[in-house]
């Protein structure tokens, strides 16, 4: 296999948690969120900070899912959770304070959103290849993001 399919393979499945035998997605989720967890303990990170981390990676994590449908010739495998960092990451960049009810919020709004898909979330899985794939948990990601600044507004978490 060419290095640059192992390559996207490694960053669809965000290091190999796209392989786990139950929940794939809820376990790239969670990593996204302990990452953002020790990113945020120790690296100083704020929310904008994890806004922007989403953007850097969404074009890699484009690039990686659509090689990665290709090569398994699905329009979107399951093991492709690199979208579920994406989502999480952007759900966190809601949270008007970090804490561990914020995080706990992140993580259930946004699984939430992306299992649900309110419109226009299931449509955008229509989009093409990688874009499809991403895009979807991109905005389901941005509705717990919107869902987490409210309720920080209203001071519950």
């Amino acid at each position: 296999m060419p290095l640059k399919t192992r390559l996207a393979l490694q960053l669809a499945t965000w290091f190999g948690c796209g392989y786990s035998p139950v929940a794939p997605g809820t376990a790239g989720s969670l990593a996204a969120l302990a990452i953002g967890i020790l990113l945020h303990e120790y690296a100083g990170f704020t929310g904008w900070h994890f806004l922007v981390l989403a953007a850097v990676l969404f074009v890699p994590a484009t690039w990686a899912a659509t090689v990665t449908a290709r090569v398994k010739n699905l329009k979107d495998p399951q093991i492709v959770v690199v979208d579920e960092v994406l989502g999480q990451w952007i759900a966190l960049a809601g949270a008007v304070t970090l804490n561990w009810k914020s995080y706990l919020a992140a993580f259930a709004l946004f699984r939430l959103f992306d299992i649900w898909k309110p419109p226009p979330v299931r449509q955008l899985e229509a989009l093409p290849a990688g874009l499809g794939i991403n895009a979807d948990d991109v905005m389901a990601g941005a509705y717990a993001a919107l869902v987490l600044f409210l309720a920080g507004c209203f001071n519950l978490y």
